[in-house]
């Protein structure tokens, strides 16, 4: 139900409101039950034996008598009512129905019918038929003016907006913490470090934020302990592969040229392993960013490929300055074009531009692409796409790097193979505002 709020401040204020209102209507009802209708049965009674006794004062007087005697009970019935008058109404209100009901079933059980008309002042009279001469008396004002005057409503409408007020006001400060957490786990989610959450207040919300505080604090734990493990064992492996390395060399001009070159393929293909683990076990969090020309550091790069016989177009978009962790985004740029000739097919485009408030940085090869299921999946650490993708050794850490530092940069990763085209790897990176 598309009326129906998703949140729990929405949620919540609907049902302060239904409430509030389910008390009024309440209120109302247990006022007209309790105080209104035994009032008019008072009134009802009241003017019922005021009725009787009219009645039978005026048959206690001669027939000429009479109409002077019902002018008379008239004006005084009437005194003060004229600068009160409401105007010419037919109508009855629902408060002078019930009056009309109530007073008529008590004078017709005394043998008076009773037929009543509306009086140009606003006020109700009854018919009194003696000897077959009709006498209208006038009933003296013992009904309201108005049913609900602006008094009234008023203090209903204010009540009800106070206690409003109120209740959203406290579902606010309660909602304030979630708040809080939500966006904390938001933060966490985009791959940095939330602060602290505050852990006062409620004894239920400050045990929330204790909770999330130390599911923080052992996250950091073991991230720090995964790096470590990661950084030891690259470590470690450097010195043997060095010793590969030196080993093949030495040993070339024994060998065949063919054993030479797997030999010196795999040790090459362990050592850039191995650079991947000391990369995600490094981590950027000390680096501070500086102004940086996007297309500068395209040039670069592409420059620094071309060195390494891996020439690659470049379509510079006027990319603008951005304040940037510059080993880091030339780490997460390289990365990308490493996946491209690695997993990919020759040419690779390396190109940037700027598309709303978002700047681009895209590396596509024309390769096989991807499954666009797997995208997502990719992104993660230890995560490696199927055997379409070339079977090429890696340890499915490339592109969770990059992904980590799109996301310290307030960006993102985008994969994306087109029809006929091979993988489009996308960083988009936010403009600073202003």
């Amino acid at each position: 139900m598309k009326l129906f709020p998703r949140s729990l401040f929405g949620r919540n204020a609907l049902l302060l409101v239904l409430l509030i209102a389910l008390g009024q209507i309440g209120g109302g009802l247990l006022l007209r039950e309790m105080v209104i209708k035994p009032r008019l049965d008072q009134i009802a009674e009241s003017v019922a034996r005021n009725v009787a006794a009219i009645r039978a004062g005026m048959l206690a007087l001669p027939p000429a008598q009479r109409p002077a005697f019902v002018d008379g009970f008239n004006q005084q019935a009437t005194a003060g009512r004229a600068d009160k008058a409401r105007g010419p109404r037919v109508l009855l209100t629902p408060l002078e129905r019930g009056f009309v009901r109530s007073v008529s079933a008590r004078i017709a059980s005394k043998g008076v019918e009773a037929v009543w008309r509306r009086e140009p002042d606003g006020g109700l009279a009854l018919r009194l038929t003696l000897d077959g001469s009709d006498h209208w008396v006038v009933m003296p004002g013992l009904l309201p003016a108005r049913e609900f005057t602006g008094a009234l409503v008023a203090v209903s409408v204010g009540s009800a907006l106070l206690a409003l007020a109120g209740a959203l006001w406290f579902q606010r400060r309660l909602n304030r913490p979630l708040v809080r957490v939500v966006e904390a786990a938001h933060t966490l989610a985009t791959g940095r470090e939330p602060m602290p959450l505050p852990e006062d207040g409620p004894t239920e919300v400050a045990t929330v934020s204790r909770s999330f505080n130390q599911l923080v604090g052992s996250l950091r734990q073991t991230e720090r302990e995964r790096a470590l493990m990661l950084a030891g064992i690259s470590h470690d492996l450097r010195t043997p592969l060095t010793k590969l390395r030196l080993g093949v060399e030495i040993l070339r001009d024994r060998m065949e040229p063919e054993l030479v070159s797997s030999m010196t393929r795999s040790v090459e293909e362990m050592d850039a392993i191995v650079g991947q683990f000391l990369d995600f076990a490094r981590g950027d969090g000390d680096e501070l960013p500086v102004p940086t020309s996007l297309d500068d550091m395209a040039r670069a790069l592409g420059a620094a490929s071309a060195d390494h016989g891996r020439p690659m177009a470049l379509q510079l978009g006027g990319a603008p300055t951005l304040p940037l962790r510059q080993q880091a985004m030339q780490r997460a740029i390289g990365n990308l074009i490493e996946n491209a000739w690695r997993h990919g097919r020759a040419p690779v485009t390396l190109s940037t531009r700027v598309v709303g408030q978002e700047a681009i940085v895209e590396v596509a090869d024309h390769g096989d692409g991807i499954d666009p299921a797997e995208a997502d999946a990719l992104k993660q650490a230890f995560r490696r796409g199927n055997a379409d993708r070339g079977g090429t050794a890696g340890a499915g850490l490339g592109l969770a790097i990059v992904q980590r530092i799109a996301q310290a940069h307030g960006g993102r990763l985008e994969l994306e193979t087109p029809p006929g085209e091979g993988l489009h790897a996308r960083l988009r990176l936010p403009l600073p505002a202003g």
